[in-house]
This record gives structure tokens, sequence and C-alpha cells, in this order.
């Protein structure tokens, strides 16, 4: 039960999928469990393989590492983590069973075919004055090329949208100034930060929660929160509270 396996892949797949969705092995703080499950990973985490291991195991390792001095009481690795086993994470999917094969489609009798080559055959549109017809598209395409050459041109309305981000930090200890003042240092064409406010979410954490005002063709707010989430050293993950068009 457990984390178990820390030094293979089976295992780090694992604690990579717990620490998508929590900070710490045990709680909202670090703990003497953060240790265990430290000192049970042997070799190097590969980033673009465990981006949540490595991620904490560098936050752990700046704060202490092995002699970390965490609250708590250290168990084995095992002892922690979700109550599945490193061997049925790694049981690979059931193959699905493979669709039954489409009958083969009956051959059209020959009395058929006749009957629908001979509707083919047959122009219920047809005209008697085929050049006035042509003259008659010529006009169409014309009036409709006009028509789409004046609509590209007509200026578009610009659209922008209202973006509340839910900033969270690692733990009560980091610097919620600096965090903001790093994530309002963040400039793009069409955008524009607006208020923001502290909001508690327990054990003493509280999350910066920002407004932004951005330019749909100009900003993303996937990219916008990839830069953020990029100042390790105080955020730990962001959240889209809100999102409304104006």
């Amino acid at each position: 039960m457990g984390f178990e396996q820390l030094d293979k892949d089976t295992g780090l797949t694992a604690l990579n999928n717990f620490l998508e969705e929590h900070s710490y092995i045990d709680g909202f703080v670090a703990t003497q469990a953060d240790v265990a499950v430290f000192e049970a990973i042997k070799a190097p985490v590969a980033a673009g393989k465990f981006p949540h291991v490595a991620r904490w195991y560098n936050h752990i390792s700046a704060r202490g590492g092995k002699t970390a001095k965490f609250p708590g009481v250290k168990k084995a690795a095992s002892a922690y983590g979700p109550a599945v086993t490193v061997a049925a994470a790694a049981k690979p999917a059931s193959r699905s069973a493979s669709p039954a094969k489409k009958p083969a489609s009956r051959a059209a009798s020959p009395a058929k075919a006749a009957k629908k080559e001979d509707e083919d055959d047959f122009d219920l549109f047809a005209s008697d004055d085929e050049e006035e017809d042509a003259e008659k598209a010529a006009i169409v395409a014309q009036r409709l090329k006009e028509y789409n050459e004046k609509k590209a041109a007509k200026p578009k309305p610009l659209a922008k949208s209202m973006v509340i981000l839910d900033v969270k930090p690692w733990d009560d200890e980091t610097d919620m100034k600096a965090l903001e003042a790093a994530v309002r240092g963040i400039e793009m064409p069409g955008l524009v930060w607006g208020t923001s406010k502290l909001v508690a979410i327990g054990y003493g954490i509280k999350k910066l929660q920002i407004t932004a005002v951005v330019e749909d063709d100009k900003v993303g707010v996937d990219d916008l929160s990839d830069q953020i989430q990029g100042f390790e050293d105080y955020c730990q993950s962001v959240d889209v509270a809100s999102f409304n068009k104006l």
C-alpha cells in the first residue's frame, strides 16, 4: 500500500499522479511524510517525464531535504499515499474487444443500376438557354465577391474578457507581496491587471485572487497561467475562478 518502488517508473508514475493534485504528501504543509518519500527516491527525477515529482522534489530539497525539520513523525514511504498498490497502478488497461466486421454490402441488381443511370441522365433543372444561365451565374458570383470584400473590410469589434485567477502559494510562509509583484510584473499586449485580494483557504494559508482584462486575440489565459506558474518559488498552482466576455 502507499508509495513503493520509487526507484522505478511505476512507483514514480503513481507519485506523479498524486502530486498533480496535492502540494505535499500529507496535508497542506510540509511534514516528515515528505522527508520519508524524499529519502525513498534514490536517483535524480526526470522533469520531462515526471514534472510534478520534480517540482515537489526541488521544493523539499530547497527546504532541507533529508535533514528538514518538518513537524510530524517519519514513517516508511509505503505508509503514505493513495490506497492503491504500485502494481495495480502499473497494470495495463485491458484491450477493448475489436468491433465486429461490418458485413459487405450486397451488390446492386442490374435492374436497379440501370434505373439509377436513367435518373442521373435526367436533369430536372436543365435550362433551354445555357448562355442566359451562364450570364446569371456570372452576375451572382460578382455580387457575392463584392459582398465578401465589403464584409472583410468592415472593422470588427474588439473582443475582451475579464478573468479572475486564483494563485495558490506553497504554504503559509510564502511572501504574498512578492508573489503579487511577480504576477503584476507580467506584461503582454492586450493585458491589463485589475484589483486583487488575499483569500484564506485553511491552515493559515491564503491565496492571491487577482483580476485581469484581456483582449481575446492577443492574450491566451492558458499562456498567462503558465507564466505565473513559472514563479516556482512562490506559486504552487493557478486556477481560473471566473471568465466573462465583456
